[in-house]
């Protein structure tokens, strides 16, 4: 088992930044990839980032350029720089954790989420 916790959510204008973070706990060793989905009220979740364990890493074609995804290996945490945020990128954003096969990402440990709102 892997256990995630979230923090950073908040209420940004338009332009402006947030930074997300996960801690992991527990078998980090069974997982080597990890990613950030996020969920907006009446829509789908979707992947919005994720990283490997050797760094390599994938966006969701909404957020390239504006948001970075990064991880502390020594440290178990992963990171989420937003910034540039638009009002659509409000949404709960859930820290996951999995693993890479070829080019997809499959997640099996998810946090609990931590909201985040854009205004205009």
């Amino acid at each position: 088992q892997v256990q995630l916790v979230e923090s950073g959510g908040g209420l940004v204008q338009a332009g402006g930044f947030l930074r997300l973070s996960c801690a992991a706990s527990g078998n980090i060793a069974s997982i080597n990839a990890m990613g950030w989905y996020r969920q907006a009220p009446g829509k789908q979740r979707e992947l919005v980032a994720w990283i490997t364990s050797g760094g390599s890493t994938d966006y969701a074609d909404s957020v390239k350029g504006r948001f970075t995804i990064s991880r502390d290996n020594a440290k178990n945490t992963l990171s989420l720089q937003m910034n540039s945020l638009k009002p659509e990128d409000t949404a709960v954003y859930y820290c996951n954790a999995g693993y890479r096969s070829g080019a997809y990402y499959y997640p099996d440990y998810w946090g609990q989420g931590t909201q985040v709102t854009v205004s205009s």
